[in-house]
């Protein structure tokens, strides 16, 4: 069965009022991650990856982590059990407490964390194996262009928070599908993860292309006035809540620009930070956003209006879902409910990318 969503029609068609705005709409696939069972043949968030068992090691983390103290330290085993957990007791109607195969579960997580840390240093002062965080096939993508005849974009992270941004630690990897033969499974894991937000849940992927435009912060003066101006809202007959009137900006930043979510390509989602433009440490390029990573796939209140068609009663509908945010599928959480960014550099995605949480 193939996963579908789709974008509900913008309120307003921004081009209709601002034909300004026109020159500046940009692709985007939203990835529309939803809770699965992906293979190492799919794209994916959280998913297995399609990584050759010839190429060893698997990637760690050098950096120290002992300076790390967030109060939270799980191991993966018990983040996942965790999880399951909060799903029975949402469907007991609140009634915790384990079961005896969640106590025996336990145990057996405890039980081999004794053992791994039995055979070596502090976790936090050893190489840490990273993290998966997506699978992007270009069949899927096409908006990833990718170097050379590579096909296939994996991206890794370490579960630590680093300095000075207080943020997981990013690695990508392109490579060709075709030429991986065997596959590494399973691969290591940390010992523990510093908060639960940096383990992503296993998500398939609907990816959807759509059109969008620049938050209001990266538009340049005069288009920032241009749509403050409510009185060129109402001159073009726009269908906008009086409510609006007046800080129109507000609707349009909600509702018009930069769409939430987990996306390839399109614009950045400036508002915790004035817009910060990255630079290739190589070339000295600006570099392009190619993938957020988001906390939140749509904002509680009137940002639901970005949840897809099929999750819009979902959306609209107070408190969880059989124990689960539908707005949170991958259980991912950035920052204080952030989104990050990575960028790349367009001349070559080859050269070092970098990353910043907003």
């Amino acid at each position: 069965m193939v996963l579908v969503r789709t974008t509900p029609r913008r309120p307003v068609d921004v081009t209709s009022v601002f034909p300004e705005l026109a020159p500046l709409a940009r692709a985007v696939i939203r990835l529309h991650p939803r809770p699965g069972s992906p293979s190492v043949q799919e794209s994916s968030v959280g998913g297995p990856l399609l990584w050759p068992a010839d190429e060893q090691p698997w990637p760690h983390c050098e950096a120290s982590h002992l300076h790390v103290d967030s109060g939270f330290r799980e191991s993966p085993d018990d983040v996942r059990l965790t999880r399951r957990m909060r799903v029975r007791w949402h469907g007991d109607h609140g009634r915790g407490g384990m079961t005896p195969e969640e106590a025996a579960l336990k145990e057996r997580n405890a039980a081999r964390l004794a053992e791994r840390l039995g055979a070596g240093p502090a976790p936090a002062d050893c190489p840490v194996p990273m993290l998966p965080v997506a699978q992007l096939y270009l069949r899927d993508i096409p908006l990833l262009r990718p170097p050379g005849e590579a096909d296939l974009l994996q991206v890794l992270w370490c579960p630590y928070d680093h300095d000075p941004d207080h943020k997981p630690s990013t690695a990508l990897f392109w490579r060709s599908a075709a030429e991986v033969v065997d596959v590494l499974a399973p691969p290591p894991e940390p010992y523990e993860v510093n908060y639960e937000g940096y383990l992503p849940e296993p998500c398939v992927l609907a990816p959807e292309a759509i059109t969008e435009y620049p938050h209001s912060l990266d538009l340049s003066p005069q288009m920032q006035l241009m749509v403050g101006d409510w009185n060129r809202w109402q001159a073009a007959g726009a269908d906008v809540d009086s409510s609006y009137a007046e800080y129109p900006r507000d609707f349009y930043d909600v509702h018009l620009a930069d769409a939430p979510g987990w996306k390839v390509g399109g614009w950045p989602p400036w508002g915790r930070t004035d817009p910060y433009p990255q630079y290739c440490t190589v070339c000295e390029v600006q570099m392009v956003p190619l993938l957020t990573i988001a906390s939140r796939e749509w904002d509680g209140g009137e940002g639901h209006s970005w949840a897809p068609q099929e999750d819009q009663a979902a959306a609209r509908a107070a408190g969880y879902c059989c124990g689960q945010s539908p707005s949170q599928p991958t259980k991912v959480e950035v920052g204080s409910t952030d989104s990050m960014q990575i960028y790349v550099c367009p001349a070559s995605p080859e050269h070092p990318h970098t990353d910043l949480i907003q």
